[in-house]
């Protein structure tokens, strides 16, 4: 069995680095994807895609991203939460939120 991983960017932080042995012993290929440069050239297909994240939205497939809701005078906490890699979805900042784990 042939094993393709899709390399189509990073996060932060460094660049994680291959063992390449590994990539020979399990019979693994690694292909770095520009697909900025894919859609640049190809705006129909992200049109087409766009399309079909709106249908499955709107027919309920998909949930709503998940939202972390930060006071403003909690912004050092959101920043923490998003540098310590503890935010999951997007973190915004709102006049009517309390700080997490407050009434």
């Amino acid at each position: 069995m042939h094993i393709l991983v899709l390399v189509l960017g990073f996060t932060g932080g460094e660049i994680p680095a291959v063992k390449v042995n590994r990539l020979l012993l399990g019979n693994i290929g690694v292909l770095g994807v520009a697909s900025q440069e894919f859609f640049g050239h190809h705006p129909e297909t992200v049109a087409e895609l766009w399309a079909r994240l709106t249908e499955l939205r709107e027919a309920g497939v998909l949930d709503d991203p998940p939202v972390q809701l930060y006071p403003f005078a909690d912004a050092r906490g959101a920043l923490r939460a998003i540098t310590g890699r503890k935010a999951t979805g997007t973190v915004v900042l709102s006049r009517q939120a309390r700080r997490p784990g407050r009434p």
